[in-house]
């Protein structure tokens, strides 16, 4: 899973994806697809793309109202894991990837 493909899918379904980096910073993809660490307070010294390799533990926060809902009514965030979120995104795994590059 590529931080593109976070991208992707925080825009298409308009939610905030949440992870913690190596370095105990929170990374949030934002629902425009922005990648921001908020705690950040000068130039980054590590690289996104290599952190999210490590993550396994994933919030998603929907930020339009559940449908059924009142606009006031809080969206339910909820945790879920890597396995999860490849699936929900469609992303084949790296070994299945590189099994069908050749054909």
């Amino acid at each position: 899973m590529k931080l593109a493909d976070l991208r992707k899918l925080s825009i298409k379904q308009q939610l905030k994806i949440r992870f913690q980096l190596a370095n105990g910073m929170e990374c949030v993809v934002t629902e425009h697809g922005l990648a921001q660490v908020p705690a950040l307070q000068r130039a980054a010294d590590f690289n996104l793309e290599t952190e999210l390799t490590s993550v396994r533990q994933f919030v998603l926060e929907p930020v339009a109202p559940a449908k059924g809902t009142t606009k006031s009514a809080p969206a339910q965030s909820r945790s879920v894991s890597l396995e999860e979120l490849t699936s929900m995104i469609g992303a084949p795994a790296t070994a299945a990837s590189a099994d069908h590059d050749d054909e």
